[in-house]
């Protein structure tokens, strides 16, 4: 099967599986049979709190805010476009995250899922499904990861790469439910709709970096 017949099969699963796994949870919040779950993971997250341990939540939920995020995402954009000129990928990471953020404006609208009311250590503003901090955090990390990825050859550099990204997106979203402002569910439904658009964004820059390539 050549390469590129692969490639698209790969994105096609990965696809389907990000879409039926937003559904899922998208259904399950619409009829709160998430619930249980919610509580639980919120309980145990919630229970661990501590004065030091806030303080580190609330640095996580700063660098995953919208302000944060714009700013990494054009100092990359700059020294991606000027100093490095990877004019494509500057482009590339500049249009998953503005996605990512544009998708969920649309996705709060259409869903209006009124924020945790169980033990709130700071407030915020808006719907709360799916995650804001969640998607553009995934968005950020993922694409820096990719770019780096490409750009990287040595094993223990893309080990470091993939545990750091990880480490991240994990952390910024375990803030969110810690600092009581989300449920379980709505990082983990940002997590997936971002990794949605971001396979897509990154397929089509593939496809056409292929095609010129020929």
């Amino acid at each position: 099967m050549p390469e590129l017949s692969i490639h698209l099969l790969v994105v096609f699963v990965l696809c389907i599986f990000f879409g039926i796994a937003f559904g899922y949870i998208a259904a399950a919040v619409g009829n709160e049979s998430i619930a249980h779950f919610d509580t639980a993971v919120i309980g145990f997250v919630q229970g661990l709190e501590a004065p030091w341990l806030t303080s580190i939540m609330k640095v996580f939920s700063w660098i995953g805010s919208g302000l944060v995020v714009a700013a990494i995402a054009l100092i990359g954009f700059i020294v991606l476009y000027f100093v490095l000129r990877y004019r494509h990928q500057a482009f590339l990471l500049i249009a998953v995250i503005a996605g990512s953020v544009i998708l969920n404006r649309l996705l709060k609208i259409y869903f209006k899922r009124e924020r945790p009311e169980i033990h709130r250590i700071m407030d915020a503003k808006g719907f709360s499904f799916p995650s804001g901090h969640s998607m553009m955090a995934f968005a950020l990390y993922a694409i820096i990861a990719y770019i780096a990825w490409r750009n990287v050859k040595t094993t223990a550099s893309r080990v470091v790469l993939v545990l750091f990204t990880a480490f991240m997106i994990i952390m910024i979203g375990t803030s969110r439910i810690y600092l009581g402002v989300h449920y379980p569910s709505d990082i983990v439904g940002g997590f997936v709709a971002s990794a949605l658009w971001a396979t897509i964004s990154i397929s089509v820059y593939a496809y056409f970096q292929n095609e010129r390539a020929r």
